[in-house]
C-alpha cells in the first residue's frame, strides 16, 4: 500500500512568526509549498526554526530543551505564532514566554484566548520529527529509546505524559524515603500504589502504540523504506499481554513492597515505568537495529517516523507536520531517492534541512527552498514555489 493513501489531508503552515528565539530576532515566514527545504551552514539556524515550530505542539519540542535556553541572547522572552490550515479551517496558534516572564514558564494562545488544556492545542496541531541525535538511539542507554517511544505515544495520547510524570514523582519520593531509612510502611505503601497504577497505565499506552504502529508498518506505512518491527521490552507490558490491568497493578505493587531492601541499596526501583526499553528490527530480515549499520538504522527510523505520521493521520483525521532535521545523512543514493519519493507522495507538509543544497536538487519542481544564514531566510530561486504544489 502506498503511504500517501494512508494519510488524509495534512496540516499546512500558512504563516510563521518567530520572535526572540535562539538566533532569530524576528522572522516572518510564509511557506507556500507542501515540501520545504532549509539549507545552509551549520549554526545558521535551520534546526532552531524546526524547534520553534515543534513547540507549537504540546511537549518540550524536538530538542527537549529547558525553556530558559530558548531566549535569544540579551532578550527577556520568546514567542512563536502561526496561522495553520487545518481540515476544519484556519487556526491562529501561538506559544512562548508569558508577558512579563518568567523565562521558565510557557503559555499557549489559541484563536486569541488561553486554551483550557493542552489537549485543545493537540486537537489542532501535531508534529512528528527526526533529528541527528536519534542516529545514536541504539548505541546509547534505554532512557533515550524510552523518551523516543514516549514522544510517539504522547502525540497519540496526550494524557500519557501525565501518567509518566506521576509515576516518576511517586518513585522519587519512595527513593528518598528508602535512602533516608524512613521505612514508614503506610507511606511507602501509598507511594507504591501510585507507582503501580501509573506504571501500568503508561505500559498500556506504550503497548497500544507499538501494536498499532507495527500494523501500519506491516501495511506499507514506511513507504519505500525497510519495514521495521517494534518490540516493547518491559515486564509490566508482558503482564498486560497475558492478563487484566488490575492483576498487573497487584503484581507490581507486591513486587515493589518485597523489593524495598534491594531498592534502598541501589537507590532506585528495580521495577516501574522507568525500566521499559524499545527494540527495533528489520521486519523482513530480523536484523536488530543495535546490530545494523548506521545507514540501516537511519532507514529504519525514517520508516518508523513515516509510519507514525500515517498512524496519527488515521487516528486523528489529519496528517501531522513532518520536521526532518538532516534526514539524508547516512543514507545511500537509493535510500535518498526513496526518501524524496515518499515525501513527494505524502499529503503531509514536510520541512527538511541540510547543509548541502545539491542534496535536495531531486526535489526541484516539488519543493520550495530557502537559504538559512544567521537567523534569516532567503528564497532559493532554483526551487520555484509555483511548481511546488
Amino acid at each position: 500500500m502506498d503511504i500517501g493513501t494512508q494519510m488524509s489531508a495534512g496540516l499546512r503552515l500558512r504563516r510563521v512568526v518567530v520572535t526572540g528565539f535562539r538566533n532569530y530576532a524576528e522572522l516572518v515566514w510564509c511557506p507556500e509549498a507542501r515540501v520545504q527545504v532549509l539549507w545552509g551552514a551549520n549554526g545558521s539556524g535551520k534546526t532552531n526554526l524546526l524547534e520553534a515550530i515543534s513547540l507549537l505542539a504540546p511537549g518540550r519540542g524536538l530538542r527537549g530543551a529547558r525553556l530558559a535556553e530558548l531566549v535569544r541572547r540579551g532578550g527577556d522572552g520568546w514567542a512563536v505564532a502561526a496561522r495553520l490550515a487545518t481540515p476544519a479551517g484556519e487556526v491562529e496558534l501561538g506559544t512562548g514566554t508569558p508577558p512579563g516572564g518568567p523565562a521558565e514558564r510557557r503559555v499557549f494562545r489559541l484563536e486569541g484566548t488561553t486554551p483550557r488544556s493542552q489537549a485543545e492545542v493537540a486537537a489542532v496541531m501535531a508534529a512528528v520529527w527526526l533529528t541527528p541525535q536519534m542516529d545514536r538511539l541504539f548505541q546509547e542507554g534505554a532512557s533515550g529509546r524510552r523518551r523516543f517511544l514516549d514522544r510517539l505515544v504522547f502525540a497519540l495520547e496526550p494524557g500519557h505524559a501525565r501518567e509518566v510524570a506521576a509515576h516518576d514523582a511517586a518513585m522519587g519520593q519512595r527513593n528518598r524515603l528508602l535512602a533516608e531509612g524512613r521505612a514508614d510502611p503506610v507511606w511507602l505503601a501509598g507511594l507504591e500504589e501510585s507507582m503501580a497504577r501509573h506504571a501500568v497505565a503508561a505500559a498500556a499506552a506504550r503497548l497500544m502504540l507499538v501494536e498499532r504502529l507495527n500494523a501500519v508498518l506491516a501495511a506499507g506505512g514506511a513507504g519505500g523504506f525497510p519495514p521495521a518491527r517494534l518490540e516493547l521490552s518491559d515486564p509490566i507490558a508482558a503482564r498486560l499481554r497475558g492478563g487484566p490491568a488490575l492483576a498487573a497493578e497487584d503484581w507490581l505493587r507486591e513486587a515493589l513492597a518485597a523489593g524495598r531492601g534491594a531498592d534502598a541499596r541501589t537507590g532506585s526501583a528495580a521495577l516501574g515505568a522507568h525500566r521499559a526499553d524499545l527494540r527495533l528490527a528489520d521486519a523482513a530480515t530480523g536484523l536488530e537495529a543495535v546490530l545494523a549499520s548506521t545507514g540501516q538504522q537511519k532507514a529504519l527510523l525514517i520508516g518508523v517516523v513515516l509510519g507514525h505520521a500515517a498512524l496519527l493521520a488515521e487516528a486523528r483525521g489529519f496528517a501531522p507536520l513532518l520536521l526532518l532535521d538532516e534526514p539524508a545523512v547516512h543514507l545511500d543514493p537509493a535510500l535518498r531517492q526513496a526518501l524524496f519519493a515518499a515525501l513527494a507522495s505524502l499529503p503531509a507538509q514536510v520541512l527538511l534541512t541540510g547543509t548541502d543544497r545539491e542534496t535536495f536538487l531531486p526535489l526541484r519542481g516539488v519543493a520550495e527552498a530557502w537559504r538559512v544564514d544567521a537567523g534569516t531566510l532567503a528564497a532559493d530561486g532554483g526551487f520555484p514555489a509555483s511548481s511546488a504544489g
